[in-house]
């Protein structure tokens, strides 16, 4: 019997009880903690990163398999995928977060009332626990757990079904670099088990579990959403847009906006519409369709769009609300800055836009 089949037949109420009980504990040794042992545990994570890649590689192998084998969309495989460079990446990622000022024990504000004589001061402090809820992207497992230690927190993290296998072996080599810096043993605790009663019984964890933050699609954020009994940090969607003002020098625009759309299509920070300013769409939209029809992009456009450019389809009301998560992007020309919030308050979703200019 497999370790996760095993899981499955436990009371996985108590199982995710224990994992609360085990993480405040952890939670309140780690607030103690001062930085030198917070670097050196992640320090000493990257490192096991990058000794055990083709470990991580071998389980991530596993999940593609099995993603292809269910039909998963190429925007899911994609943020599924790991190779050498991405797993480096996490590991660099991790030593960046390591060397960032500590965010704990800062003094916020001070303040004396003359009356009393009292000194009050407010000083940043760890949540306590923090309860991690992703999907099909393993890196989210490095990321969290590297942020969570950063700040003196401890971490319930819960891995989608498609990246079990790969998000497992990351997480291994997170928690005996944790390990190896004399941290808490429970800092960082991953769920083992796919089972999506698990979710139910974290989400009724208030007693142990200070915040959830989701990282998902609609439907996970929704049920979360309903189902929770404990703090959300959450966005639903990803309908982000880029904005290109007069004053952008049209190299730099084309360069952007080409890496904010096609860099990775399928992660919700991707850009799905362009705004571009009516004084310069008649000679910079052709420069930027021109690039992304080149990486394989589908163009659709307002009528001043596709007047403009022969590469752009017409968009329809729907594009402008769609969250594409692939190579598809919507264009509209704006007649300047408010014009171009308008549209954003709009249709947008408030995750990530971008205003490219010179003198803004």
């Amino acid at each position: 019997m497999t370790a996760l089949a095993s899981i499955k037949n436990q009371d996985i109420a108590a199982l995710m009880r224990d994992m609360g009980i085990n993480a405040r504990k952890a939670a309140l040794e780690l607030a103690q903690v001062p930085s030198e042992p917070k670097i050196s545990a992640l320090k000493a994570a990257a490192a096991k990163l990058r000794d055990n890649a083709d470990a991580i590689l071998a389980a991530n192998a596993k999940d593609m398999e099995a993603g292809r084998a269910k039909g998963l969309t190429d925007a899911l495989l994609d943020r599924l995928a790991l190779d050498p460079a991405r797993i480096e990446g996490m590991a660099a990622g991790i030593e960046a977060v390591a060397e960032l000022p500590d965010p704990i024990g800062r003094e916020l504000a001070r303040w004396s009332p003359e009356h009393n004589g009292l000194d009050i001061a407010r000083v940043s402090v760890p949540l306590g626990v923090i309860g991690i809820i992703y999907e099909s992207r393993p890196n989210v497992t490095a990321d969290a757990s590297a942020m969570c230690i950063k700040s003196g927190n401890a971490a319930i993290l819960r891995g989608g079904s498609e990246s079990f296998h790969s998000s497992r072996a990351i997480f291994d080599c997170m928690a005996k670099g944790i390990a190896k810096a004399g941290l808490p043993d429970n800092a960082i605790q991953m769920i083992p088990t796919t089972d999506r009663a698990a979710v139910g019984e974290m989400l009724k964890l208030s007693d142990y579990i200070d915040v959830i933050v989701p990282r998902g699609g609609k439907s996970l954020i929704a049920r979360i959403t309903d189902e929770s009994r404990i703090p959300l940090f959450k966005h639903l969607e990803g309908l982000c847009h880029t904005y290109v003002h007069a004053s952008a020098n049209p190299q730099k625009a084309v360069d952007i906006v080409v890496n904010a759309k096609m860099r990775r299509v399928g992660v919700c920070g991707s850009t799905e519409t362009i705004l571009i300013d009516s004084s310069v769409a008649g000679r910079l939209l052709p420069r930027i369709a021109e690039a992304l029809v080149a990486k394989g992009c589908e163009l659709r456009g307002d009528d001043i769009a596709q007047s403009i450019d022969g590469h752009i389809k017409p968009a329809t009301d729907e594009d402008w609300v769609t969250e594409y998560l692939d190579a598809i992007v919507s264009i509209k020309v704006v007649n300047g800055v408010t014009d171009a919030v308008n549209h954003i308050n709009t249709y947008g979703s408030h995750h990530t836009d971008a205003i490219i200019a010179e003198n803004a």
